[in-house]
């Protein structure tokens, strides 16, 4: 990766003093259908840059975008706003932090050392497409912009790739750069055998990360959704399971990839089964020869989690990449769950990120066992596949 300037670089320097810094984090969090939040490790995350420059003397800005409110641009709402956001950042920070709406023109006031969060980011027409105009607008409103938002790093948005073009100094905060310290030392200078777990519900949103993992790593455990279609292709029984039939032969061409290389997927050797995907409905431990044409698979069954969690305890780096079963019902999360407890166990550098697995991490209570957390979800799944994130490219174009 090429040099990019650091927020604590500046802060060393003493260029962040007496400055408008605008923060842009990721404050995604997810929220029950109060609004409540649900799990706030984003908003944790985003502190150390935070306290970083208020502790420098800087006046503060933070902003982050919330869902997709694509049909809501333009509109201040509760459904889309970050006021739950606020309450808990004020909680987290010991200070009010206030909530500026329609911010793009300025007309608020910021004093040195205080902070205030501005409202959802995608609610401003031009974001999502890193509109120039917009991103020009926003970057008068700072002297220095730092990006910390590692998750949305994949995309070009004016407060991500726009605003770093323009900003007098654009440069990375401390969770950005962690996350690229991390992710890069895992994926080009992993201790082996490196093992992936990549789970979830449909393989064709992860099919491209799966192919680049297929000629990286030692092992391929695949899981929810995902493995169904892998099962499909080693000719097995899956009933009325969650699968993509037209991507059987990508499943067994990557099963083909791995063999290649004497590496492997393994394939569930039982289930957990019901027939519907509900909290009050009945678990039933099968062989994966025995699924029934109603059956639903909803988890990977014991003897397969055994087998994959002393596989785990082999393992010399981790990466681990969404849930193995639908966890969020107790029944059908006990797959899940050990192997969580298997990767905390073992003596693997561990790196877990995704949404789903943040709230399986949070759910288990192992978030201080797993060596490293990102943030990031499809940034995290982008940069596994090699690709260049744009957020990055444009701060390391400016730090020359």
């Amino acid at each position: 990766m090429a040099s990019i300037i650091s927020l604590a670089d500046l802060i060393a320097q003493g260029k962040i003093a007496g400055k408008r810094v605008f923060i842009r984090a990721d404050l995604n969090v997810p929220q029950d259908d109060q609004g409540l939040i649900m799990e706030a490790t984003r908003i944790r995350a985003s502190l150390p840059a935070i306290n970083m420059c208020l502790k420098a003397g800087a006046a503060v800005m933070v902003a982050s975008h919330l869902g997709r409110p694509t049909e809501t641009e333009g509109e201040v709402n509760l459904v889309d706003s970050l006021i739950q956001v606020a309450v808990q950042l004020s909680e987290y920070l010991g200070r009010e932090v206030r909530l500026i709406s329609r911010w793009v023109d300025g007309g608020f006031e910021v004093a040195l050392g205080d902070v205030v969060l501005l409202e959802n980011c995608r609610l401003n027409p031009g974001e999502k497409r890193n509109d120039d105009v917009l991103a020009r607008k926003i970057s008068g409103l700072c002297d220095v912009y730092v990006n910390d938002a590692f998750g949305t790093a994949h995309r070009a948005e004016a407060t991500t790739h726009g605003i770093a073009k323009y900003a007098p100094i654009a440069c990375a905060g401390p969770l950005l750069m962690a996350e690229l310290d991390a992710l890069g030392k895992t994926i080009g200078q992993p201790v082996r055998p490196l093992i992936a777990i990549v789970g979830g519900s449909k393989i064709s949103t992860k099919l491209t990360v799966l192919k680049s993992l297929a000629d990286k790593v030692d092992q391929l455990i695949v899981g929810g959704g995902i493995a169904n279609t892998f099962m499909l292709a080693a000719g097995l029984p899956i009933g009325r399971s969650l699968v993509e039939v037209n991507l059987v032969e990508d499943a067994k061409a990557i099963i083909h990839a791995m063999e290649v290389r004497g590496a492997s997927i393994p394939i569930p050797v039982d289930v957990v089964c019901a027939k519907k995907i509900s909290p009050t409905a009945d678990a039933v431990v099968k062989a994966t020869n025995d699924v029934a044409e109603d059956d639903m698979i909803l988890d990977i069954g014991p003897e397969t989690a055994a087998k994959l969690a002393n596989q785990l305890e082999q393992a010399g780096t981790i990466v681990w990449n969404g849930p193995v079963g639908v966890f969020e019902f107790d029944q059908f999360g006990h797959g899940t769950q050990a192997l969580a407890r298997a990767i905390v166990s073992t003596k693997a550098f561990s790196i877990a990120g995704g949404g789903d697995t943040l709230s399986a991490i949070s759910k288990y209570g192992i978030a201080d066992r797993v060596n490293y957390i990102s943030t990031g979800g499809g940034a995290f799944l982008e940069f596994l596949e090699g690709k260049k994130l744009p957020a990055v490219q444009i701060l390391e174009q400016r730090a020359y």
